[in-house]
């Protein structure tokens, strides 16, 4: 190529002694307009071909390629082969021009690497075994493992030496690269406790107070797990944090179908006593104790005869209480409840009495595990239940309020 130019340069009349200079720098300048060329046809004609392709084709994978400029990247390698393959007419520097074309190459190399690898994440989070198995932190430990090799590449492309000795002095730095990599090596072992033991996926909501952690789990890679709190605040997490501390995992309760409702009303022990027959006739009225009450009362009344109890005394013998009696109407009514899970643990019982009165506590699950619906059907429950305990003529404890002090 070189005398084809210094041929057609005499032919035009340039001087014999600036020939040379003169035919290098058109040498030089035609492998530069070559390369550009090369560049601007391989992103009209490829980019273009590959993005009609794209949109024909019914496959979503070369959508995510497409997305991830995965082939935008490969196409940055025409430019580097040129100047790559017509060096030697450029002897003067040719060394230098295919070192730059390697380490270029090798640079888009390993951003054409980085953007499959994103593909590939992309497109198997794309099923459900991913929730359960992620592999983004094994796709950036392979990134890393990449950029590293890449980058020793390049610098013994740079210093003219094999890789393999720059290798070998590695060794002697590991306690450097040690304490470099100290996170990600945490990380790398975290994440396949994590994704072994199926501690944690995405979409899984934990809560973790020492992060100040309460929310959806929303990313998992290799140095930290993301969580949006209910606040829509986003905490970034250590993934070495989940193994070395403890946090709740509410996946169990979303699996379960139910949610538990755990509440407990605290009744003023003076309101409690034995129902007289005033009381019964009433309770008998209640939609959900006319039952019981009858088959109750029989049932008492059969044991008091058979031991000979003296009835004039209400101590004697076996008698129904006004707070016995709103036990079995508690769990009448959230027998009858259509969002109460009734497979579940169903519990209606005192707690421990205390300087705040005796404690009713409810503990059920309801059958509808959505947030906001859960509130509502806690709310509704004790709505009615705080309603309702007059009727029982029995009242709930609280401690002396301004109004009370001026009804006194």
């Amino acid at each position: 190529m070189r005398e084809l130019i210094r041929e057609g340069l005499s032919n035009l009349g340039v001087v014999e002694s600036a020939s040379e200079t003169v035919t290098w720098l058109v040498a030089a300048l035609i492998i530069i307009l070559l390369a550009v060329l090369s560049h601007l046809i391989t992103r009209r004609i490829l980019l273009t071909t590959v993005a009609i392709v794209v949109r024909k084709s019914k496959t979503k994978w070369d959508d995510v390629l497409v997305e991830r400029k995965f082939f935008r990247r490969i196409a940055h390698l025409a430019p580097a082969m040129v100047v790559y393959a017509t060096a030697h007419y450029l002897p003067e520097i040719e060394t230098l021009l295919i070192k730059f074309s390697n380490v270029y190459m090798l640079f888009v190399g390993v951003m054409a690497v980085s953007a499959f690898l994103s593909s590939v994440n992309d497109i198997y989070q794309g099923y459900e075994i991913s929730k359960g198995r992620p592999i983004k932190g094994y796709i950036q430990v392979v990134k890393i493992i990449v950029f590293v090799m890449v980058g020793i590449s390049v610098f013994a492309s740079l210093i003219g030496k094999s890789p393999l000795a720059i290798l070998g002095g590695v060794g002697a730095m590991s306690a450097v690269m040690l304490l470099i990599f100290k996170d990600s090596i945490l990380g790398l072992v975290a994440g396949i406790q994590l994704s072994a033991n199926d501690m944690v996926r995405v979409g899984d909501w934990i809560e973790m107070p020492k992060f100040g952690a309460d929310g959806d789990v929303i990313d998992l890679s290799l140095n930290t797990v993301q969580v949006q709190n209910w606040d829509k605040t986003i905490v970034s997490i250590p993934a070495y944090g989940l193994i070395s501390d403890s946090f709740k995992n509410w996946r169990g309760m979303e699996q379960s179908g139910g949610r538990r409702i755990k509440r407990a009303i605290n009744i003023d022990m003076t309101s409690v006593r034995f129902c007289d027959e005033e009381m019964l006739q009433r309770f008998k009225r209640f939609e959900y104790l006319k039952d019981y009450i009858s088959v109750r009362q029989s049932e008492i009344d059969q044991h008091n005869k058979e031991k000979n109890i003296d009835n004039s005394e209400l101590v004697n013998g076996r008698r129904m209480t006004n707070l016995g009696t709103f036990r079995a109407y508690l769990v009448a009514y959230l027998k009858s409840h259509p969002k109460i899970h009734q497979e579940m643990t169903f519990l209606v019982r005192h707690l421990s009495p205390t300087e705040k009165g005796l404690p009713i506590e409810i503990y059920v699950f309801s059958n509808d595990q959505a947030w906001a619906n859960y509130e509502a059907i806690m709310a509704d429950i004790f709505d009615h239940l705080l309603a309702v305990i007059p009727r029982f003529d029995l009242r709930v404890f609280q401690n002396p309020t301004g109004q009370d002090w001026r009804r006194v």
